[in-house]
C-alpha cells in the first residue's frame, strides 16, 4: 500500500524538478523543435501536466473543471484512446499557448492533484499517480536531451548550468567473468516498475566476460582514425546505409576544428576529454565499434545478470537485444496500455541509467528503448567478450 502523504510529497518534488531543469532557458528556447525527435521544452511541461489531468482528475475527480478543452488535443502525445492530437512533427509550430500560460496550467493541475491526494483516494488512483510521477521523470531526462540538442545546434554553442557532468573512466580495464547458467530476469521486488519489466522468467546464459568500464572518447577516436566510418565490413547493412546517407564521420556533437576534436555539452564547446566515456552514440555506431574491437555488445539479459558487478549510471548502455515483450507480458486496458507495448518493434534495448536520469528512477530491470539510428539521448558502450 502506497503512503498517500509520501506520494503527495514525491509528486510535488517531481513537479518542481521539471521546472528547475528549465529555469535557465530563455523564452525563445521553449518552443523550438529542430528535428522530429526533439520536442520543445514547453511541450514537455504541458504534456506531463496533461497526463495527470487526463488520467487522474478527469477520470476520478467528479468536481474537477478542465483547465482548457483545447489542451487535450495540443498536448496528448501518442495515446489514441485519449483522443485526437497534434502530429508529433508539428509540436514546434505552437507559439500559443504561451510559456506563461503553460506554467499557469502546470500550477493549476499541480494544486488540483495535491488537493485530491488529501482526500480518501483509492489504491487505483495512487498507482496511476505513481505512474505519472515516473512518466514525468522520463520527460525530465528527455528535457535534458532536447535542451542540449536545441542549444548544441546553434552557431554560438551556448552553455547552460544543468550540471550533467560525466566522470572519467580511470579504472584499469578488466573483463568480469560471468558463469553460465539459468538466471531469472525481470522485476521481482514490491517497488514500482513499468509493465515492460514483467513478467519474470528464466533464461539460459552462456559464459561471458563483460567490461568493468565504458568505452572512452580516446578509444572511439582510435576507431575513427583507423577508418571505422569508412569500413563497411564493420557495419550492419542498415547501419552502413545510415552512414552513407548521412555522411557520418563522428558521434553527435563532435567537430574537428583546428586539427583537434572538440564537442559540445551543456557546459559549452570544449576540447574532448579523452578519459570521459563516449556518449551520444547510435546502436549502429556501438555495434561497429564492437566489431572493430573484435568483441560485441551484451544482450539485455547478460547486462541484467552482470549489473551487480560494476558501477553504472553514467550513460544508457546499448544492448544487442531487440525490444520485445517478456513471456506473459500483459498490457493494461485503455490508454495506459499504450505506454510501452505498442512500441515493441524495430527498437533496441538500453540498460542502466545516465547522468540525466532522476535519482532512484532506474533499476537493473529497467528497459529503455530507442530506434537504432538515434543518438541524441545520453547513450554509451560497454563491451562483452
Amino acid at each position: 500500500m502506497i503512503d498517500t502523504e509520501y506520494l503527495r510529497d514525491k509528486f510535488l518534488q517531481c513537479r518542481k524538478q521539471s521546472e528547475f531543469i528549465c529555469k535557465d532557458l530563455e523564452i525563445e528556447d521553449y518552443s523550438v523543435q529542430p528535428i522530429v525527435d526533439v520536442s520543445p521544452p514547453k511541450w514537455h511541461l504541458a504534456h506531463t501536466t496533461w497526463f495527470f489531468e487526463q488520467f487522474i482528475l478527469v477520470h476520478f475527480n467528479k468536481n474537477y473543471k478542465v483547465y482548457n478543452d483545447d489542451f487535450a488535443f495540443l498536448f496528448n502525445s501518442y495515446y489514441n484512446n485519449a483522443g485526437d492530437r497534434v502530429l508529433r512533427p508539428n509540436r514546434g509550430l505552437m507559439t500559443r499557448p504561451t510559456v506563461k500560460e503553460v506554467y499557469e496550467y502546470r500550477n493549476y493541475v499541480t494544486q488540483e492533484i495535491s488537493a485530491f491526494l488529501s482526500t480518501n483516494v483509492s489504491s487505483e488512483v495512487k498507482n496511476i499517480v505513481e505512474t505519472g510521477i515516473n512518466h514525468e521523470e522520463q520527460h525530465q531526462e528527455l528535457l535534458a536531451y532536447d535542451i542540449k540538442y536545441i542549444l548544441g545546434h546553434q552557431p554560438t554553442f551556448p552553455s547552460i548550468p544543468l550540471n550533467y557532468s560525466l566522470q572519467q573512466e580511470i579504472q584499469e580495464l578488466e573483463f568480469l567473468k560471468i558463469e553460465e547458467g539459468v538466471y531469472e530476469i525481470g522485476h521481482r521486488s514490491n517497488g514500482f516498475c513499468f509493465d515492460n519489466e514483467l513478467g519474470v522468467h528464466k533464461t539460459y546464459i552462456q559464459p561471458f566476460s563483460i567490461a568493468n568500464k565504458l568505452v572512452t572518447n580516446q578509444e572511439f577516436i582510435d576507431f575513427i582514425e583507423d577508418g571505422g566510418y569508412q569500413n563497411f565490413n564493420l557495419w550492419h547493412a542498415a547501419g552502413w546505409d545510415w552512414v552513407q546517407q548521412n555522411k557520418m564521420l563522428a558521434p553527435l556533437y563532435w567537430h574537428f576544428f583546428k586539427g583537434k576534436w572538440h564537442y559540445y555539452h551543456t557546459d559549452g564547446f570544449t576540447n574532448i576529454d579523452m578519459k570521459l566515456p563516449v556518449m551520444n552514440i547510435s546502436y549502429y555506431e556501438a555495434f561497429a565499434f564492437a566489431e572493430w574491437k573484435k568483441m560485441r555488445l551484451p544482450t539485455e539479459f547478460e547486462w541484467e545478470v552482470a549489473s551487480n558487478n560494476f558501477n553504472w549510471g553514467q550513460l544508457w548502455e546499448w544492448t544487442s537485444s531487440a525490444y520485445l515483450p517478456y513471456p506473459n507480458f500483459k498490457k493494461a486496458d485503455g490508454a495506459l496500455g499504450e505506454y510501452n507495448g505498442k512500441f515493441m518493434v524495430n527498437q533496441h534495448v538500453l540498460r542502466g541509467a545516465s547522468i540525466a536520469t532522476p535519482k532512484n528512477h532506474s533499476r537493473k530491470t529497467y528497459r529503455n528503448f530507442f530506434h537504432p539510428e538515434l543518438r541524441w539521448m545520453f547513450s554509451g558502450i560497454r563491451l562483452v567478450k
